[in-house]
């Protein structure tokens, strides 16, 4: 299989765990570049390739590597296309000057399907990307066969007050950022240990020391002034994202709009980063649907890296009975 797309510039990139840790894969998977008008989507591909598989979204800051330890307990037969967001892994930035949203990335979902000639597609997104799919199912109905939303069900609602301050301070932050990456200096580097702590630290310790690593291996450059020291090589302007969507009232009415089987999975030991009502209230609307289904598991906001087997049961019934089928086949000849 071969792929199309532009070449990663600059210094040596990872693409797996086991070229700092000397680990071996958690499954055996195909590393593909996915062609878009400014780069390329990087992705990894477990599974068969001869139909369509459940496309994975990460968190914010996050990459592909948020599901190493799920994957390898779903059925073997099940494809599952793991992609990194624009900015992050081993994706393309944006273009200087290009600001990050977080409902641009529906239009990424569609340009991976038009690449691949998919009709619907079968989501699967954590934190940030469980509410990129609940936008997507709700915009997008006649197109998504299912979605599983881990530990984000829905945008968030800030206050007016703080929903313009935080936009004025993103923004700036974002030019500043902007700036930053069209100069040719390399950012700070660290050791290996060192990003094992400031990874566990920065995830307000929700992901685990022992499986930062899976996050690192597509998140990290070998510094070229210390050979001993990495940095984070994914773009520093998507840490101001602007993640303003809608108004509660019209997030309301996305929820009556989507019509996929849809799943949501809230982990216990995670907050619901907004005031709890406004959860309450699309949930009242999506409980009552004879395919929505909800599971609470214990574990931190990423569970399904920390502890997939607490939450695996459920999401192997929810695929089996509303995942892509096998005569569903993928147009892998534009790889």
């Amino acid at each position: 299989m071969t792929s199309q797309s532009s070449e990663v510039k600059g210094p040596k990139r990872f693409s797996d765990a086991g070229e700092l840790t000397g680990e071996k894969p958690t499954r055996e998977f195909a590393e593909i570049k996915i062609p878009v008008p400014w780069g390329h989507i990087s992705g990894k591909w477990y599974g068969p390739q001869d139909i369509r598989p459940i496309l994975g979204l990460h968190g914010w800051l996050d990459n592909a590597g948020t599901f190493d330890n799920l994957v390898p307990l779903l059925a073997p037969n099940v494809a599952f296309l793991s992609i990194d967001l624009p900015g992050h892994g081993l994706s393309s930035r944006l273009p200087d000057g290009c600001y990050y949203n977080v409902i641009d990335n529906l239009v990424v979902i569609r340009m991976i399907m038009n690449q691949y000639q998919w009709k619907k597609v079968s989501l699967i997104g954590h934190s940030m990307s469980g509410i990129i799919a609940f936008l997507f199912a709700a915009i997008f109905p006649d197109k998504t066969e299912s979605i599983i939303s881990i530990d984000a069900l829905k945008p968030h609602m800030r206050s007016a007050e703080k929903a313009i301050s935080s936009m004025a301070s993103r923004l700036e932050e974002f030019l500043i950022e902007d700036e930053r990456n069209q100069s040719v200096i390399e950012p700070p580097s660290y050791t290996y240990d060192e990003l094992i702590e400031k990874l566990n630290h920065g995830s307000f310790y929700s992901v685990e020391r022992n499986n930062c690593k899976y996050m690192l291996a597509r998140n990290i450059q070998r510094s070229e002034k210390d050979p001993e020291k990495y940095f984070f090589c994914r773009d520093r302007r998507v840490m101001f994202y602007n993640y303003a969507v809608a108004p509660q009232e019209v997030v309301v009415e996305m929820a009556k709009k989507i019509t996929a089987p849809h799943m949501f999975i809230k982990a216990r030991s995670s907050i619901y980063f907004e005031d709890k009502k406004y959860y309450d209230q699309v949930m009242e609307i999506l409980m009552p649907k004879e395919n929505f289904e909800y599971v609470e598991a214990n574990g931190t906001h990423h569970l399904h890296l920390n502890n997939p087997k607490d939450i695996v049961d459920d999401v192997n019934k929810f695929i089996e009975r509303y995942g892509p089928k096998r005569e569903v086949r993928a147009a892998t000849s534009k790889l």
